[in-house]
């Protein structure tokens, strides 16, 4: 059974209490949280030889995680990823959102989820956070109330459950941003790390990190991870704008995928630890990036340094991105009568 501790790790500037959480399985395995962004902090995991490393990029101070500019670790929404021009209809009601990425509204705005303190509790094995988004909320029409339940067991497996409901329609697409180096989180670039993913098609995208709506098969391109390879292969490929986005910044879409159903979206590995983690949710998509400009955008980092571009690789399940404008894609939008729940699942392990 996990065993959770928690105690004050810091306050905001307006005198909020920022609250550290850690979670401790039988076998010596923990992740740490924190209540600012509803983050994860730290995990820490045996490699092929038992050897303990935390393998998820995060900040030696809280204040490291005031409005950094990679949502290191966070929980981002209402709206994960880009909506194009900062504008959508719902019910026939346009709506403008704060444009926070060179026109577009990335991440639910400056003042999103991943830059608010979360209420937070320990619910016997597992830590509970809750946020309330009132109406209006970087332009978002209702009222949500999200919750997210972190669970962490014996066998290694991170468990995050977004659960929301609102007054009225509007776009809800939560998810986090855990960057991940499983060789440990101050070992480096993770170009070397091998990826797989249950995915066979991929959006085309534009120059602006928006999809035209169209999907791409993956056969034969740089995107093609059905088998696992390394994710330094491609890097630098013209396909799809990679090399324009400086590295994988790109969704796929999950083969198979049904609404409501945890299903597989694939698994990253370390040759070098042999540390992997499995990769499980409900979403339709997943956005692979590749810490692309990580260098010179982060605080200093747990270990006393600077993250350099690539030192961590983020694997965000979520909607697809301007999914709002897009009916080719899911539909984010949540109604009043709806709950809206969604599930990821990190499954540490070795081969």
């Amino acid at each position: 059974m996990t065993d959770i501790e928690q105690h004050l790790w810091g306050m905001t500037p307006e005198g909020e209490a920022i609250v550290l959480y850690t979670m401790r399985s039988a076998r010596g395995a923990e992740v740490k949280l924190t209540n600012y962004g509803a983050t994860v902090v730290a995990v820490s995991v045996p490699d092929r030889e038992g050897r303990m490393a935390d393998v998820v990029l995060g900040y030696k101070h809280p204040e490291g995680y005031f409005a950094d500019s990679p949502f290191c670790g966070k929980t981002v929404g209402r709206v994960a990823n880009r909506i194009a021009d900062g504008r959508m209809t719902v019910d026939g009601e346009s709506h403008t959102l704060e444009r926070n990425d060179r026109g577009n509204h990335l991440h639910g705005g400056k003042k999103g989820f991943a830059d608010r303190v979360w209420e937070s509790r320990v619910e016997t094995n597992r830590v509970v956070m809750n946020l309330l988004s009132e109406e209006g909320d970087q332009g978002y029409p209702g009222e949500l109330n999200v919750e997210a339940i972190f669970d962490f067991d014996d066998d290694h497996a991170l468990e995050i459950t977004y659960l929301a409901r609102t007054s009225r329609t509007t776009p809800v697409n939560l998810t986090s941003h855990v960057y991940f180096n499983l060789a440990g989180e101050a070992s480096g670039s993770v170009l070397d790390h091998e990826l797989r993913l249950n995915s066979s098609r991929v959006p085309e995208m534009t120059a602006r990190q928006l999809p035209t709506g169209q999907l791409l098969a993956v056969a034969g391109t740089p995107q093609d991870f059905r088998e696992f390879r390394p994710l330094r292969d491609g890097i630098d490929a013209d396909f799809n704008h990679i090399r324009d986005f400086h590295g994988y910044d790109h969704p796929f879409a999950i083969d198979g995928w049904h609404p409501n159903i945890l299903g597989e979206v694939g698994c990253l590995r370390d040759p070098q630890t042999g540390r992997q983690v499995e990769i499980l949710s409900s979403q339709p998509s997943v956005m692979l990036y590749t810490g692309n400009w990580l260098a010179g955008s982060t605080p200093e980092s747990k270990s006393g340094g600077r993250y350099d571009d690539y030192a961590g690789v983020a694997i965000e399940c979520q909607n697809f991105p301007d999914a709002v404008n897009r009916p080719e894609f899911p539909s984010p939008l949540l109604g009043p009568d709806e709950l809206y729940c969604q599930k990821i699942v990190f499954r540490f392990g070795t081969y």
